[in-house]
């Protein structure tokens, strides 16, 4: 069924809102809710009936039903003062108050491209994945592409931080010749991706890269050779390659676009973007730009759930580090994931989010409750395998802690946070007291990042129980630079071990090294 509205169509076979014959990005449960109240035109629905159809009567604070019906409203061109489609009934709920035509649906006809109106960009980027190029030469073989493209869309979708355009409207370029700035036009997106497959024999290469419509440059390219043994696992292997180096790429080129806007313009998503680039810095410095960038996200939108989740994760790997006291921290960061969840409790980042604290406060089963529920949400969210990989050498795990941050750093070798996984895997050898692999991983992470506190903990209690004492000198006098509150009480006080025997081996190979 098809329901057309001034100058809209909402398709539910295709899951597709258009304006103008232009696909019109939504997010999967605004969409719902939106198709909801179209369907229910004829009478008030009930909070309880959102509640009930849309959330499967889970759970929802009112401000994050609120910040559906104004997304809903926004992807219109409606808002909460004139309520043009969507009226607010006191106390009652809300109406689609519009003169709606309803029809079959009918199979997609491409709009011609002198036809389509340029959309605004949105708040947030959009992007669209075209269907991969067949190189092969045989007609056979498209489905590979397809494939591939299709699952590339699918795990990007989960990546609460920009929208995806669905597969209906980009596929529809396929075997057409469109430059990607027409292509970007035409859906409103500001980031293409685009690849191609190459099949021979037991061998098969796909490129893939990342554009930037609105410059026509490309910001990431990357070519993949493999042996065709089994090809469904080569297809996941590759698209969780392919997504996962993704999102930080365009969260660097958000962070570059805001900083050519005038201070006066910056929303929310401009701050975050801001915030994202100085977290990842890992300094102190860096740390407290953050925590005010995401603070002023947060006044500007107070239901913004990634900027809540940043910052609650910002503030613990402040106290992780030894930069911020937990006592003063926890209370305000646990505040942020708990609003972050409520906001949006499919996204990974809340859920990583509110590990982080639960981590931190030691909770370790809850926190890795937390992170099995963000990567399940999202199995290629680095930053949560990586967390996980940390709750587990805590818990006293320390061979699933090792794989896991082996995983983290197969899943995003680009990442910012790579340092850090390579710090959690030495952290992880030396718990298994292979200390010469510890101390390796542990320089291997402080050549990603020269001022990585966690990495010269873990150099200096390996080489104090080698006995090492050049080694242990020189790892603890960076420490001490990076960290210059550091001590044996801090130690004992402040990082949650499961364990006794874990947390007395670290304060040895820390009194090894000359700590006191």
């Amino acid at each position: 069924m098809r329901f057309s509205f001034e100058n809209n169509v909402l398709d539910a076979d295709l899951r597709e809102l258009t304006c103008a014959g232009v696909a019109v990005p939504l997010q999967p449960q605004v969409f719902d809710l939106l198709l909801y109240l179209v369907a229910q035109r004829a009478r008030v629905v009930s909070k309880d009936d959102l509640i009930s159809q849309i959330w499967s009567d889970r759970i929802v604070s009112d401000s994050a039903l609120n910040s559906r019906i104004n997304a809903a409203r926004k992807a219109l061109g409606d808002d909460g003062a004139t309520q043009r489609l969507i009226k607010t009934i006191p106390r009652k709920g809300f109406r689609f108050v519009a003169d709606v035509r309803e029809e079959a649906a009918a199979a997609p006809v491409p709009a011609e491209p002198a036809t389509v109106r340029p959309r605004a960009a949105a708040d947030r980027p959009a992007i669209a994945v075209l269907a991969f190029e067949n190189m092969s030469g045989d007609p056979a073989q498209d489905y590979f592409g397809d494939g591939i493209s299709e699952d590339i869309l699918t795990a990007l979708s989960r990546q609460r931080w920009f929208m995806v355009i669905a597969r209906n409207s980009s596929f529809t370029y396929k075997g057409r010749p469109v430059h990607i700035r027409q292509i970007a036009e035409e859906l409103g997106v500001r980031y293409i991706v685009e690849g191609s497959v190459r099949k021979a024999d037991n061998r098969v290469r796909i490129t893939a890269q990342l554009n930037d419509a609105t410059t026509g440059s490309h910001l990431w390219a990357e070519r993949y050779d493999r042996d065709l043994v089994d090809v469904f696992a080569v297809q996941d292997e590759i698209t969780n390659a392919i997504a996962a180096a993704i999102e930080p790429q365009i969260h660097a080129a958000e962070n570059f676009r805001s900083h050519r806007k005038p201070p006066a313009s910056l929303d929310a998503w401009d701050l975050l973007m801001r915030a994202l680039s100085h977290y990842w810095r890992v300094t102190r410095q860096d740390h407290e730009i953050a925590k005010a960038l995401l603070e002023r996200a947060i006044a500007i939108d107070p239901n913004y759930g990634q900027a809540l989740s940043v910052l609650a994760v910002n503030h613990m790997f402040g106290v992780h580090l030894g930069w911020t006291e937990l006592a003063a921290a926890a209370p305000a960061a646990e505040a942020a994931a708990l609003a972050a969840v409520r906001c949006d409790h499919e996204d990974a980042w809340a859920h990583a989010a509110l590990g982080s604290v639960y981590f931190s406060t030691r909770r370790l089963a809850d926190a890795l409750s937390e992170f099995e529920q963000a990567l399940a949400l999202n199995p290629n969210f680095s930053l949560a395998q990586g967390y996980c990989a940390l709750v587990l050498s805590y818990a006293g795990r320390p061979k699933e802690s090792f794989a896991a941050a082996q995983r983290a750093i197969r899943l995003s070798p680009r990442d910012p946070s790579l340092g850090i996984y390579y710090g959690i895997a030495g952290y992880a050898r030396f718990t298994e007291r292979q200390y010469d692999e510890a101390i390796a991983l542990a320089r291997e992470a402080i050549r990603h990042r020269g001022d990585l506190t966690g990495a010269y903990r873990v150099l200096a209690v390996s080489a104090g129980m080698t006995g090492d004492g050049a080694l242990a000198e020189m790892a603890l006098g960076e420490l001490r630079r990076t960290q210059p509150g550091i001590s044996l009480h801090w130690i004992a006080t402040q990082l949650p071990w499961a364990s006794d025997a874990d947390r007395e081996h670290y304060l040895e190979g820390f009194r090894r090294a000359g700590l006191r």
